[in-house]
This record gives structure tokens, sequence and C-alpha cells, in this order.
């Protein structure tokens, strides 16, 4: 049975992940900061372990993957998926606040991609990172959010480059808008319907659809794919620059 770190694993993408994973065979390491969230998300789960964990943090995560390949024997697969979505105008967006993003969104995939590599060498497994259309093009409101996500892209190459000759693949999956509750929360009905008007398939995505991506990239069916970027938006990349909707969000 093959084991898989999931990060940012209690709630939305990372649990339909961990579920989707689940259900095609596979031991899931569930990891969150959120140590309640996390519990709930897991306890009705089989072949599961929540690990409690900030990705920022490089002696936390070198402790989370030691826990992992303790308990498990290995790892085959690194979902890094675990992000801080905070959007606001570049004039307002302090250093303090760029921080914070980076320090998720791409620190934390720097960091468990490099303590999970001496595992996925054995195992000549893969890493998905999660990534954002907001990497592939500029939009309002995301200075952090884009540039954090468009750098994991780069990131996401550079492991496939370099940890090729090891047999490990590195792809990325950039998600287009999704019906997350978070998204649902903060999304007026006038966003809803300029997104909606914007995607060629007309409507947001799923969390189990992006789920399902993520579990692609990481099978023996995508045994020769590595340096890939691949866009589960719907067509949105391919409608233009931006929203007008979100310059009043």
């Amino acid at each position: 049975m093959k084991t898989a770190i999931v990060t940012g694993a209690a709630r939305g993408i990372g649990l339909a992940t961990t579920r989707q994973l689940l259900a095609e065979g596979w031991r899931v390491a569930m990891i969150d900061r959120d140590t309640e969230e996390l519990a709930r998300a897991a306890e009705p789960l089989d072949n599961v372990l929540p690990v409690n964990c900030d990705v920022s943090d490089p002696e936390a995560v070198a402790k989370m993957v030691a826990q992992v390949t303790e308990t498990f024997g290995g790892i085959d697969g690194l979902v890094n998926n675990a992000g801080v979505a905070d959007f606001g105008p570049i004039e307002s967006t302090s250093f303090e606040r760029w921080r914070r993003v980076m320090e998720t969104n791409l620190d934390g995939v720097f960091l468990c991609s490099q303590a999970a590599t001496p595992a996925l060498k054995d195992s000549r497994g893969a890493i998905v990172n999660i990534a954002s259309i907001s990497g592939l093009r500029a939009s309002t409101l995301r200075v952090a959010y884009g540039t954090s996500k468009a750098a994991v892209m780069h990131l996401t190459q550079q492991q496939a480059v370099e940890l090729g000759e090891y047999g490990i693949r590195a792809n990325c999956v950039a998600p287009g808008p999704v019906r997350t509750k978070l998204a649902m929360a903060v999304h007026s009905q006038a966003i809803i319907d300029a997104y909606h008007d914007a995607i060629p398939l007309n409507r947001y995505g799923s969390e189990g659809e992006i789920a399902q991506a993520i579990a692609f990239l990481l099978s023996d069916k995508a045994s020769y794919v590595t340096g890939q970027i691949l866009a589960a938006d719907g067509g949105f990349g391919s409608t233009g620059i931006g929203l007008p909707a979100l310059r009043d969000a």
C-alpha cells in the first residue's frame, strides 16, 4: 500500500484529495496546523495519520516527515497543498502580510519537498504542488498570493529537473475558481456571476475534480509526466486577464 503526505488536509482540496487517495488504496498522512479541525476531519477515516504541523517551520516539517516515515515505512507521494489565501491591493499589502503568504505558500512547499526527498528517492515517488490560476495570469488584489503561486510553478520545474535522475516526478496543479465554503463565503453574487461568464464551462470547479487531477499526477498513469503545470480551471485561463467585479471586492 502506497503512502502519501497531504498538507492542508483538514478541509477543502486537501481533504478531498485525502478521500480520493484513500478510495484508490493509498494510506494518507494528513498534515495541518489547525489541530481541532484536523482531528474532526480524520476521525471518520481509515488508513490515515493526522499530524499537526506548520509547514513554514523547518523543525516541525523535519519531525513530521520523520514521524510519517517511521509510522508507514516510507513515502510514495507528497501533495503540497497547504496555503494562505490573503488578497489585497499592492499599496496596502504590508511586508508582514507578504511574508505570511510566502512562508506558507512557497516556503512550505520547499521545506516539505526537501525533507521528503530522501524517502521519495527510495520509492521513486512523486510530488504534486498546488498552485493557482492566479500564478499563471495576473489579477486584482493578488500581489502576494499570485506571486507565491507563480513561484511554486517555477519551483515545480526546478524539482522536476533536479530530482528526475532519482526517478522522482514533480508536477503542479493550478486550480481555477473552486466552489469551496471559503470562496462562497467571500464571493459576492456579482463575482460569482462574473466568474460564470468568464469560464468557458460556465461554472466553478469542485474540490473533488481538483482532487482527481492530483491523484492522476501521483499515479502510475502519469509515470512519464513531470515538470508540468496542469490548469484545472474550466478553461478560465484562455479567456483573458482579470475580472472587473473583483476590483470592488
